[in-house]
């Protein structure tokens, strides 16, 4: 199913005379379809889209690239995007570039993310990094709900402030939350807020002065001592720095975790992640994506 919607009426009056919001949704579905996965429901409103359907691993696993076309979000701006995976598909879902977050204005600016993966289904949600514009007001949600045997791989690369500029996150707030649900148990609850210029920029608590910050959880079965070792010991290769990195796991949860200053480091450490973990509870190689090299 598609739904199209005038481009030139994306961006509605949220309070006329003071700002203009801009409210997108998109909704996609994917099912199995005797071993190839299809995206069968595509539909939107406002400024966020996928494009045509690929295959760089063949049939079976559906890659989609979400893409927001106005290239940045500002104050007030909306988005909400819902994935739904019927038994036995697996999706691969990404983003072409960076998501910037630009200065509020007084105005919060929501992202809502909702992925249902149904019995024995696989979702892989890796988008490229945020950035967070000095003064951005923001709030992100992540729900994940699982069926029996659903695997579910996701990630996030947060940057604070635009340090290739010179340009520090000293306003400002952002407040994230993520839940994780196997057929409605909650698995993983997490919340955290940061607030431009405040301690906790520095707290060891928080962010420990790092302005980079990245997170891999992975859904699906208890991994071997071995394998969440063998996580630890390249992490600290790759970044040198055992005090920038950390795995844990909770039973079937697994979460690693990065802190630095680079998001190219972050980008190379989330990758290094994945290609370990994927082989192992979805198996197949990670081989990257040709969209995160442009």
């Amino acid at each position: 199913m598609n739904q199209i919607v005038d481009p030139f009426i994306l961006c509605v009056p949220a309070e006329p005379a003071v700002k203009a919001a801009c409210q997108a949704r998109l909704t996609l579905g994917f099912a199995d379809d005797a071993g190839t996965t299809r995206l069968l429901e595509r539909s939107h409103f406002g400024p966020l889209r996928v494009q045509k359907p690929l295959y760089p691993e063949g049939p079976s696993i559906c890659h989609a690239i979400v893409v927001h076309p106005p290239g940045g979000v500002v104050g007030g701006d909306e988005l909400h995007i819902t994935s739904k995976l019927a038994p036995g598909a697996h999706a691969f879902l990404t983003t072409p570039g960076a998501a910037k977050w630009y200065k509020a204005n007084g105005h919060i600016s929501h992202q809502l993310i909702e992925l249902d993966v149904a019995a024995q289904a696989s979702l892989e949600w890796l988008p490229q990094e945020t950035i967070f514009f000095d003064a951005a007001q923001v709030r992100l949600q992540n729900k994940i709900n699982l069926g029996k045997g659903a695997t579910y791989i996701g990630a996030d690369i947060l940057c604070f402030g635009r340090t290739a500029s010179g340009e520090s996150f000293h306003t400002g707030k952002i407040t994230q939350t993520s839940e994780i649900r196997r057929e409605g148990q909650l698995l993983w609850f997490e919340q955290g807020s940061i607030v431009g210029g405040s301690s906790a920029m520095h707290s060891p608590l928080a962010l420990a002065g790092n302005t980079v910050c990245a997170s891999l959880i992975a859904v699906g079965k208890q991994l071997p001592v071995s394998l969440i070792q063998q996580l630890r010991e390249a992490a600290i290769a790759l970044t040198g720095n055992p005090h920038a990195v950390g795995v844990t796991q909770m039973k079937t949860v697994i979460v690693a975790r990065y802190m630095g200053n680079s998001s190219e480091m972050a980008r190379q450490w989330l990758t290094l992640m994945w290609q370990i973990v994927r082989p192992e509870l979805l198996w197949r190689e990670g081989v990257v994506p040709r969209i995160w090299n442009t």
